[in-house]
């Protein structure tokens, strides 16, 4: 049987009747619990204008899990380019790699994370060309290695760091896996987005990878919702909150988290069953068995030793046992 790594994607979610502050804290929670258990990276999110998640911030996040942990790698899932300086983004993930070097993963992805709106406000410059992106990863990689010049001399983005985070492009289709092969980057499969992205986006980008300083040979992931319980009608239940907020953040409609109370008395849609069925493949759940199951079953699909996974509840009891179940299941 093959090894698999597992990691974790954590959003900083606001459940109905908590903070911001508590999402934030129980993100640390999380993370302590994570290198505890055995779980290989820690990434976290960056969304904008949203009450419903917290996580706007990773490259501010992730000093204070890197500082609360020892051994897991921390990252970001990831920093959205566009709204962004590349100058910038390559300051802060230095000043990241000197402060915990070796332990930091740099995801970086071409959604804004947002509306157009807050996106334009993040950065004013951005005018939305498809050709930005692959320009700010070429220029990232000068910055990394101080090779970035400008008519007026050499631009040094500090602190100099020794090392260089190991970078991950994000993708759920084609067109950015080629960017993470061209560069010779990890690639990190976002099935949580894309339900219906096959290995075909694995395969291509090893096709096409050339061997970098960072990795020598290809590595990708799949990034997946999890949900996994005690008993099935724990899992069930876990699901259908799950479902729900698929559902909401299809119609641009989330606001907040919904209680067990609500979620267990909604009653779903023709409709809304049938764009269940469309995204189903966003998602794994069930109980311990049933999940290690269908994640080795996911990896042997992709052809990956590796998943992150991304679980949302409306318990913080049961989400965190749903961690701690996986990694018992997987013999962390």
């Amino acid at each position: 049987m093959k090894k698999i790594k597992l990691g974790i994607l954590d959003q900083s979610v606001v459940r109905t009747g908590s903070t911001a502050k508590d999402a934030i804290e129980e993100t640390i929670e999380t993370v302590i619990l994570a290198e505890k258990l055995g779980y290989s990276r820690f990434w976290v999110s960056e969304h904008h204008n949203s009450k419903f998640i917290a996580g706007s911030a990773p490259e501010v996040l992730m000093v204070k899990l890197a500082s609360v942990t020892k051994k897991i790698r921390i990252g970001s899932g990831g920093v959205m380019l566009p709204n962004h300086s590349a100058y910038k983004v390559a300051e802060n993930f230095r000043m990241l790699e000197t402060l915990f070097p070796g332990r930091i993963d740099l995801g970086m992805g071409r959604a804004p994370g947002t509306d157009r709106i807050a996106s334009s406000l993040l950065n004013p410059s951005n005018d939305m060309r498809a050709d930005n992106y692959p320009s700010q990863i070429n220029h990232l990689q000068h910055f990394f290695r101080d090779t970035a010049t400008t008519n007026h001399g050499r631009i040094i983005a500090a602190p100099i760091a020794e090392t260089i985070p190991e970078q991950w492009i994000l993708s759920s289709s084609g067109g950015s896996s080629m960017i993470a092969a061209e560069y010779g980057m990890g690639l990190s499969v976002a099935k949580f987005i894309n339900g219906h992205v096959t290995r075909e986006i694995v395969d291509e980008y090893r096709r096409n990878f050339k061997p970098s300083d960072q990795l020598s040979e290809p590595h990708a992931f799949v990034s997946i919702f999890v949900v996994c319980g005690e008993t099935e009608e724990i899992a069930a239940r876990m699901r259908k909150g799950q479902d729900y907020i698929f559902l909401q953040f299809e119609k641009g409609e989330v606001r907040k988290f919904p209680d067990n109370d609500f979620i267990e008395n909604y009653e779903f849609t023709d409709l809304e069953l049938e764009r269940l069925r469309f995204n189903a493949g966003k998602v794994i759940s069930g109980t311990k068995e049933s999940v290690k199951e269908q994640l080795l079953q996911l990896a042997e699909t992709f052809d990956v030793d590796e998943i992150m996974i991304s679980t949302m509840s409306d318990s913080k009891e049961n989400r965190m046992r749903s961690f701690e179940l996986i990694a018992e299941a997987f013999e962390l």
